[in-house]
């Protein structure tokens, strides 16, 4: 009998027949000493810093609830990832609301429920705000986001912090410098520094420290312009974690230890007040932190040219293969320990071309019914997961010390469909 792949002390195989697959597993083991290690190398070794948790990589009740106990705040970028933040009852003043076009409705929302910092993402955001205070007689805490004209080497898709980019307010200081008095002066409006996030999947440091430079210079400016003193800097995230034995996953002291350096030495060399400083990591938090589990169905052998195995999903659970060719490693969990000799593209059921999950992996070999498992998949699986084909979104648990408990049900046909609606001129049959 063959070995089966244990995760957090669960066995895999077992994971599959008592949640059928396809299946989001998270280690919860994983995720807290991740966080673990933030408190270690920044919030218990500096003071004035905050992780805020960058939600979008995985936001549901059961990780925000665990994230707030391990001590993190929270970044939120839509209104529904904040109502998930309110439902779980995260405390309102410990997150904070990105995204570069947030609704009036959202607006409102933040500011109804007193979250701890909105981050200004466009020019006509601040007026917008300005407005909904008014209106609210209350007041927004509030960061500007800048672009910080910083190049990265990930992937073109994940990278936001070119001058090419949707994301944030040009330095030009004609456009910048006017928004930042405004918001000075305005008596609906707390202004508490700069926001920057340059991309995703980052191992070098290097563009970090560039990027936190410009924040800098801009905090210098904003001092020797206006006398005012900036209260925060948010240095984002985007620091890189290990989807395939090519890739490098830095500790996170690698990036925070010389941005505290620069920071501290930059603060004192020109006597200016250190900021408190923010970080926004998601994907270095829970992506190594989750697996998927996957049945194979259909197996295509063409001679000569591949052998396809078919999953029981695809690029609905995952789509950052056929999105932007990311890259992945798995196992069959039920043949563990059992030599890998055959070279197989493992591929969705649905129905387009780019879905591909790993193409040419060599494993044991693969028969229908075999349980495949594949590694990082905690960030960006769940959260992009659609609906396309009519396919239902998976579940998901949290897995510890060989314990589960389901935090996602699979969603069923009947929710697939529960918003259509037939109009009354079709449901007699008649034609208009």
């Amino acid at each position: 009998m063959s070995e089966h792949f244990i995760f957090d002390g669960c066995d895999t195989v077992e994971l599959a027949k008592t949640f059928q697959t396809p299946l989001y597993v998270f280690s919860e083991t994983k995720i807290k000493e991740a966080c673990q290690e933030l408190r270690e190398d920044f919030i218990e070794k500096y003071d004035r810093v905050r992780v805020a948790y960058a939600s979008k990589a995985f936001n549901t009740l059961a990780m925000l609830r665990l994230v707030e106990k391990e001590g993190l705040c929270l970044d939120v970028v839509s209104g529904g990832e904040l109502y998930t933040a309110i439902k779980a009852g995260f405390e309102a003043e410990k997150i904070e609301f990105n995204g570069n076009n947030k609704s009036i409705e959202e607006l409102e929302m933040a500011l109804d429920y007193g979250v701890g910092r909105i981050i200004v993402d466009g020019l006509q955001e601040l007026e917008l705000i300005q407005a909904i205070c008014k209106e609210k007689q209350t007041t927004a805490n509030i960061l500007f986001r800048i672009t910080p004209e910083i190049s990265v080497h990930t992937h073109e898709y994940i990278s936001t912090g070119q001058k090419d980019s949707k994301f944030g307010i040009p330095l030009d200081e004609s456009i910048l410098l006017p928004l930042i008095q405004q918001a000075i002066e305005a008596p609906e409006l707390d202004f508490y520094g700069i926001h920057f996030h340059i991309g995703s999947q980052l191992a070098e440091n290097q563009t970090h420290l560039a990027a936190a430079q410009v924040a800098l210079d801009l905090v210098k400016k904003i001092y020797d312009t206006f006398g005012y003193t900036v209260k925060e800097l948010n240095y984002g995230g985007g620091f890189g974690v290990r989807y395939t034995t090519d890739d490098i996953r830095q500790p996170f002291a690698y990036f925070l230890d010389p941005l505290m350096e620069k920071t501290i030495a930059f603060c004192q060399e020109h006597k200016l007040y250190r900021p408190t400083i923010v970080i926004e990591p998601g994907r270095s938090i829970v992506a190594e932190a989750g697996i998927s589990l996957h049945t194979i169905g259909a197996i295509k052998t063409l001679p000569g040219i591949r052998t396809y195995a078919s999953i029981d999903g695809g690029m609905t659970d995952n789509i950052r293969p056929g999105l932007y060719h990311a890259e992945y490693e798995g196992i069959l969990a039920n043949k563990y320990d059992q030599a890998a000799t055959e070279k197989v593209t493992i591929s969705g059921k649905i129905c387009e071309s780019t879905d591909i999950l790993v193409k040419d992996i060599v494993l044991p070999p693969v028969e229908t019914g075999d349980i495949f498992a594949t590694f990082t998949t905690g960030a960006y699986g769940y959260s992009m997961a659609s609906n396309y084909n009519k396919i239902q979104i998976p579940a998901a648990v949290f897995v510890q010390d060989g314990q589960a408990e389901l935090v996602v049900e699979r969603q069923s046909y009947a929710q697939i469909i529960q918003n259509e609606r037939i109009p009354k001129h079709l449901q007699s049959g008649e034609t208009r």
